[in-house]
């Protein structure tokens, strides 16, 4: 899961890397380099067009335009691996260039994804109100809140992946947070997009209820798991415009967060691609340990992190060690990472949330998991 291009590979001393990667070497070499990119609009009247580094002041057509408008289609030359590039709307005799920084292509990167700009939205992303419902598994009230990326609302032919995310008073607002202190997610997700580090994504807060504690140990997190997965998802893919599929959709979350969210990942295989676990209490009221030694190998990916001293460091440690001994192979279906004198709160969290986004928005392109035999090629053979 974890690696954007080729699956993380370690040569020892004498031995030939394959013979793709010599390939690829003579590529660079020779530079010079075409490729197409895709953009995608609603634009109705006018059209699109980019402009590059190349000459900012040169617009370059299209090659090709969908029947319905909506799909453009331009070829970029260049004589370096990348190069950065600006979709731009002509409509009514004025020009508008896209919001946002400038979009970087990879020149040697396959013509698989479609970007979506925004021109009016002021590059601003947006929360969605507060949204309860009651659960009839829970016999109580959900709330959650969702964080919308940028453009959501002008640019109506994306669709995003979708990260559900614990504790959700503590990720947005100050105001409703612990101590004040939050998660941050929208300015870090943010500076993701500028840096063209993510394809931007849906984040629902789940705000968690007085018994916590209860929905998220054994046994009440089976429960509440259901929740989710029967009651919270459909919701949500009902009212925004998500990509339902199990490639986009992870959970996270800290604490006791990450704990219900590794059984998450665990007991519904088929609804998440990920468990993103960070500082998990994991043993505490749970067991999950155990299952990871007696259970068969499933096709669904980890994040595991902690602070180190304390800060549940020997715990993960020990999920991260269970995972590799039942055949989860380190850098391709599980990550673990420890941070130094990291302390157990919302600021650390925080600091290091961008590492595990960065993970789920960009390794999780259809080009490296299928070709490249990641999680997909992985589906019914277990361990190896």
């Amino acid at each position: 899961m974890f690696l954007p291009g080729m699956p993380f590979q370690i040569f020892r001393p004498g031995q030939v890397p394959p013979n793709n990667l010599e390939g690829d070497a003579r590529k660079v070499q020779s530079m010079k380099t075409k490729r197409t990119i895709r953009v995608s609009y609603p634009v109705q009247s006018g059209r699109l067009v980019l402009r590059t580094e190349k000459n900012w002041d040169l617009n370059l057509e299209a090659d090709s335009v969908a029947e319905d408008g909506t799909l453009y289609t331009f070829t970029l030359e260049a004589d370096k691996p990348f190069l950065y590039f600006k979709p731009c709307l002509i409509r009514d005799k004025q020009f508008h260039w896209a919001e946002g920084a400038n979009s970087l292509a990879l020149m040697f990167e396959p013509d698989l994804r479609v970007g979506h700009p925004h021109f009016f939205a002021h590059n601003q992303s947006c929360f969605s109100k507060l949204i309860s419902f009651s659960s009839p598994l829970l016999g109580r009230e959900h709330k959650m809140q969702v964080y919308l990326p940028p453009g959501y609302h002008e640019n109506t032919l994306t669709r995003y992946r979708v990260i559900y995310m614990h504790d959700g008073q503590n990720l947005f607002f100050p105001e409703d947070a612990f101590l004040g202190q939050t998660w941050d997610v929208g300015t870090t997700l943010g500076l993701l997009d500028q840096m063209n580090a993510i394809d931007n994504f849906i984040v629902v807060g789940l705000h968690n209820h007085p018994n916590r504690m209860e929905e998220y140990t054994r046994p009440g997190y089976e429960t509440y798991a259901r929740s989710v997965v029967e009651e919270v998802k459909p919701l949500i893919d009902r009212t925004f415009r998500t990509r339902p599929d199990k490639l986009s959709t992870a959970v996270m979350g800290s604490s006791l967060g990450g704990v219900v969210s590794f059984y998450m990942a665990w007991q519904y295989p088929e609804t998440f691609v990920a468990g993103m676990c960070m500082s998990s209490t994991f043993t505490y009221r749970d067991d999950l340990l155990e299952r990871v030694y007696s259970e068969p190998y499933r096709p669904v990916a980890f994040y595991l992190d902690s602070g180190w001293p304390g800060d549940n460091y020997e715990v993960t440690l020990s999920m991260a060690s269970a995972l590799i001994h039942r055949g989860w192979q380190l850098g391709r279906d599980v990550l673990h990472l420890s941070y130094p004198m990291a302390a157990h709160n919302e600021a650390a969290w925080a600091t290091r949330l961008h590492i595990p986004c960065q993970l789920f928005a960009r390794s999780l392109r259809e080009f490296n998991i299928q070709q490249h035999g990641s999680l997909v090629a992985r589906v019914g053979h277990g361990p190896r």
